[in-house]
């Protein structure tokens, strides 16, 4: 099995051949048909790189919508605003202050690929590792184009499984 490295070079090479676009206006189609997503209040969603699944479309929705904060190791829980700023990632981000995670009805994760077993490549922080175990209560779900769902991905002690997966 190629390392995770190795996966996530031709992983975030294979991707800037797909119809991004379309794939998430589909996956945000599926999204609001998920029992999950219609009963929940407070939802994070992550702000799309290049390439990556883009979820803002939800932001219109009626839910109270929130975006990670990096700080340290840690992800912070920041209700959405309008006053975004560029992360040390080159992700934008809320200036908007934290709020606790135990408020979190979903989390949506990015991921360049997913397994049968529902583990996760994420891009090798373990930011999402991290949050997801210390808020194992939380539903989290990846949407993904279906051309990175894999077999078997190679996982280590600390990867944490998500709940679901979507495909588009």
């Amino acid at each position: 099995m190629d390392s995770k490295s190795d996966l996530r070079l031709r992983f975030k090479s294979q991707r800037k051949t797909l119809d991004i676009d379309k794939i998430s206006v589909e996956i945000c189609r599926k999204i609001r048909e998920l029992e999950v997503y219609k009963r929940a209040k407070n939802v994070m969603i992550f702000y799309p790189l290049k390439y990556e699944i883009n979820l803002l479309e939800l932001i219109c929705d009626d839910k109270n919508i929130y975006l990670p904060k990096v700080s340290g190791d840690k992800i912070l829980v920041c209700p959405y605003c309008n006053d975004l700023k560029k992360s040390c990632f080159g992700v934008l981000e809320p200036c908007s202050a934290p709020v606790d995670a135990d408020i979190l009805d979903l989390v949506f994760v990015p991921a360049l690929a997913v397994d049968r077993e529902n583990y996760r490549l994420g891009y090798g922080g373990g930011f999402y590792d991290r949050f997801l175990s210390e808020n194992p209560k939380l539903y989290s779900v990846v949407p993904i184009a279906k051309e990175f769902c894999v077999a078997d991905l190679p996982h280590e002690n600390f990867d944490v499984r998500v709940n679901r997966i979507i495909t588009a």
